[in-house]
Formats: structure tokens, sequence, C-alpha cells
């Protein structure tokens, strides 16, 4: 049966309302519990790559809504980079650092201190795939292209910070 549910901002309710006495954060690992839980739900009805793609598509659906809230007064491009690097942080989704970024759109980014896997053990693959999603929608939205993301580096393949690499989709 298909839903009719599309994502709105004020879905996620007033928090200061509703949990006046724990408020609105919680812990990393609470996060991580959720997403990786579900993925394996996903996964275990539908496969591995689903849970992938699936964690990737609600990424995206995040990442624009996010921008729209959050980033949608910016224009200029350091402007941009700026406001997203500091609204990260506030927020402790993690640490954002653009590495390059060519006159054709491919961008080289760093994310450290994430939410995903900062400090899981080596695994021996990147896991990152919400992330993935969640900077294809930002990236979507400030430069209108479609953008793809793909995670290179991960601290679940042994690294020690999450890599990306982003280009537009037609370029590929």
């Amino acid at each position: 049966m298909e839903s009719n549910f599309t994502f709105d901002w004020s879905h996620l309710g007033d928090i200061a309302t509703g949990r006046k006495n724990l408020g609105g954060d919680v812990p990393v690992f609470v996060y991580r519990l959720f997403e990786y839980t579900m993925r394996e739900a996903i996964a275990a009805k539908y496969g591995n790559e689903a849970g992938i793609e699936m964690l990737r598509a609600g990424g995206k659906i995040a990442g624009k809504n996010f921008y729209k809230y959050f980033l949608l007064d910016v224009s200029e491009i350091s402007e941009f980079i700026s406001k997203l690097q500091s609204t990260l942080a506030d927020l402790k989704i993690g640490i954002l650092r653009i590495e390059s970024m060519t006159a054709e759109g491919t961008i080289i980014l760093t994310v450290s201190e994430d939410l995903d896997c900062s400090g899981l053990p080596v695994m021996g693959e990147t896991i990152c795939h919400y992330d993935e999603g969640f900077i294809t929608g930002i990236l979507s939205e400030f430069f209108k292209k479609d953008y793809i993301v793909e995670e290179i580096d991960c601290w679940a393949k042994g690294d020690r910070v999450c890599r990306f690499k982003a280009y537009i989709k037609e370029e590929r």
C-alpha cells in the first residue's frame, strides 16, 4: 500500500513543549541505534542494496529540507560553505571541511566527528550512506543541479575522517 506521506519540517513538532523535562538532545548512540536497526530491517526484507538506497533516499530528503530550513537565505558560495559548516557544527552533526572544488562542480569534502560512524570499529566498508544522501540534498538545492555524493573514505574502513566526492550527475 502506497503512502501519501510527504515530509514537512512541521512534522518535527514542538520539541520544547513535548519534551519539557528531557529537552531536544539525545546521545549519538540513540541516533545510530535507530539508523542501523532500520537499515537491518529494510535489508532483511528487501536486500542489503535496498537498505543502502533507502538510507541515501531518506538522507536526500533530509538534506533538501535542511537546506530550506537553515540555508535558504544564502546565495554566495563562500557564505553557503561558511553557514553550512557552522550549522553542522552547532547542531553537532559533524565538522565539515571543503578540500577542493573544481569549476565543473566536483567537490571533495570531509566530515569529521560525524553522527554515523566516528568511533566505530573497522568494518571494511563505507557505511555513511545516509550522509551521502544528506549532502546530495543540500548541494543539489544550493547549486540547482542534480548532485551525486559518494563516500570514498570512512571511519568504518579504518580512516579517521569521512571523505566524500560530490559531482554533478550529468558529468559522470
